[in-house]
């Protein structure tokens, strides 16, 4: 275990009727709020009118930017940076899953940023100051609830960038898992697999010790494959949407990474199939994830993989190493497929085309502290591989 600094701010409001909560949490940091959404779905189930009605009854104002889409574009966070700014809000109020979320705290940072908002998603080190966030979660997934990091994309460059910075975590997070019931089937899938990946990316290190952390993650990943297939199948399973939504929050918000080290893999892979594909974030990852697997097994990592296939698969530990390390990564390809997400690039539309460049891009922050150190050309075969 290396050293660190452990600190979550985010104050979490968990469980049923929660709601309830906002205009007091909202009141504390002032008169008028910036609320954020995406297409309008919390119009339709109710989560809009209980949200207004709590903000109205504490005598909170505020403003509205919704239309944010599942990869919030640089072009959103710019109007609402201009919203912020038109009408002196005190803070921000996102309504939805990660994309919205995240939207909300690049506007944040920006609103308080004099130049254009891409150079701070660029350069984080020029965030000096952000509005408070209050978050009002509706999708497990991304985590960006309780952690300090968000994800944007430029259309025009064909650029997807993940930012962070302590300021950016939420002051307070409300985690309904009821606000969970009406997902679809493909994104409750695809959100799965997104919170999977964090585990994954944080579980695969080349660090040793870490055996807390890596037990955590291991309990997590098996959440996921218990509960997943539970709520696609009865989506108003209270227990399955509670259990799910938590660890979506655990997942990401350093608990299972802080001391150990490595850089991301599969993520920096993924923004790029987003940036020029505009794909579902976990279905990638889903699509990506067995093959990165089964190009990263060697003798430096079979331990690895041995451990995951026993301690989450519950594979029988007395068969060959090796045999054990391929079932694992075969149960994970079959189960993202069991949950009806797509097994193939070409699936969602990608082909040939662009693979090179996209695995050029990937590597161009550098991918040599991952789990299997990746260059460009190792980007690419794994892309090939996914076709």
């Amino acid at each position: 275990m290396n050293n660190f600094n452990y600190s979550i701010p985010t104050k979490v409001y968990f469980g049923k009727g929660k709601i309830k909560k906002l205009g007091e949490i909202a009141k504390a940091y002032g008169e008028k709020a910036l609320l954020v959404y995406g297409g309008g779905s919390i119009k339709s189930n109710g989560i809009y009118d209980a949200a207004v009605e709590k903000l109205k009854e504490a005598g909170v104002q505020y403003v509205e930017l919704s239309g944010v889409e599942p990869n919030p574009r640089i072009t959103s966070v710019e109007a609402g940076v201009k919203l912020c700014r038109e009408n002196k809000v005190d803070m921000i109020i996102p309504i939805g899953g990660g994309s919205t979320i995240d939207c909300a705290k690049a506007i944040a940072a920006a609103a308080y940023y004099e130049g254009n908002p891409w150079d701070i998603v660029q350069d984080c080190s020029k965030i000096t100051k952000a509005l408070p966030i209050i978050s009002i979660l509706t999708l497990a997934a991304t985590g960006s609830e309780m952690d300090a990091f968000a994800v944007i994309s430029n259309m025009e460059r064909n650029e997807k960038l993940g930012m962070g910075h302590d300021l950016l975590k939420p002051q307070a997070s409300i985690l309904d898992p009821e606000y969970t019931f009406t997902v679809s089937k493909y994104q409750t899938a695809a959100g799965t697999a997104d919170i999977m990946s964090h585990i994954f990316e944080a579980y695969f290190t080349t660090d040793e010790g870490a055996y807390l952390p890596d037990r955590m993650a291991e309990a997590m990943l098996k959440t996921c494959i218990k509960y997943g297939p539970i709520a696609m199948e009865n989506p108003e399973n209270y227990e399955a949407r509670a259990n799910l939504m938590w660890t979506s929050s655990l997942a990401i918000n350093g608990l299972i990474s802080f001391g150990k080290t490595g850089e991301w893999s599969v993520h920096g892979m993924e923004h790029e199939l987003s940036a020029f594909y505009d794909i579902t974030h976990g279905v990638g990852l889903a699509i990506l994830t067995p093959h990165w697997m089964r190009y990263v097994l060697n003798d430096n990592t079979l331990n690895k993989f041995v451990e995951y296939g026993i301690n989450v698969w519950d594979i029988d530990k007395s068969l060959d190493k090796k045999e054990i390390a391929n079932f694992a990564i075969d149960k994970t390809a079959e189960f993202f497929k069991k949950m009806g997400i797509p097994t193939t690039l070409r699936e969602v539309g990608i082909n040939e085309e662009k693979l090179e460049v996209m695995a050029q891009q990937a590597v161009r922050f550098g991918m040599e502290d991952c789990f299997v150190p990746l260059t460009a050309e190792d980007v690419l075969n794994i892309f090939k591989d996914a076709l």
